[in-house]
């Protein structure tokens, strides 16, 4: 029911201005156990030095959801949408029909983020951009979502995709509890702190994939910060 991949066993990429973790196969780490997790394809672990970051380059067809851990990240895109995404915020990005994106760390600090990518529910339309604080008091012993392809969802960020990007924080000792439907695949990172789920230890930037048709209990170990995405 739980698939546990310790921070690391992930693959590495460094390359000087950016450190990189992979949580699934990408760029040049191939792993065939681990090429997503249902529509989850992506799950990326930065950190970006301070006065660097990803020149423009093209995407489409993919959601791309980022969560700003520490720092921030200035994004600019080939529609005319610029903005700073600062710690504890999201941004997503729908790539649609194809889209060219710079994200960069203009900060005089390293900046850490979670790159997220999920397979939208159909290809093509126009792409598209946003961003939104989340104050992280406002998830304080509970999931509230971050990110929805679902119209019941309100005051989210939306995405074309039948998922939803949850994020929590939580005292030691507190838990929260999620119902994986059927069918769905989560994958559920702490961004800090040590959590158990299901009485299972999961150490802070490991990952646990969730299988569906199953009620899990996240309990706090540490002060953690949690990020759960829920997708088909």
């Amino acid at each position: 029911m739980i698939d546990k991949r310790s921070f690391e066993s992930l693959g590495h990429a460094e390359h000087g201005w950016l450190n990189a973790r992979h949580h699934f196969s990408f760029a040049n780490y191939y792993d065939p156990a681990r090429m997503g997790w249902g529509a989850i394809r992506v799950w990326n672990d930065d950190e970006i030095a301070a006065n660097s970051g990803f020149p423009p380059h093209p995407h489409r067809d993919m959601e791309i959801i980022t969560y700003v851990r520490s720092g921030a990240i200035t994004h600019k895109d080939s529609m005319g949408n610029e903005g700073r995404t600062a710690a504890g915020d999201v941004q997503v990005m729908s790539a649609g029909t194809g889209v060219r994106h710079a994200e960069y760390n203009l900060e005089p600090e390293t900046t850490t983020l979670f790159q997220i990518w999920i397979e939208p529910r159909t290809k093509g339309g126009a792409p598209s951009w946003g961003a939104k604080p989340f104050p992280r008091d406002d998830r304080a012993g509970r999931l509230v979502t971050l990110a929805s392809g679902y119209d019941e969802d309100v005051d989210t960020l939306r995405i074309r995709a039948d998922a939803r990007v949850m994020g929590a924080t939580l005292k030691a000792g507190e838990e929260v509890r999620h119902s994986v439907g059927a069918g769905r695949h989560a994958y559920l990172v702490p961004a800090k702190g040590a959590i158990e789920v299901n009485g299972e230890r999961v150490n802070a930037r490991d990952g646990a994939a969730l299988t569906g048709d199953k009620t899990y209990v996240i309990r706090a170990v540490d002060d953690a910060e949690i990020v759960l995405v829920d997708a088909e």
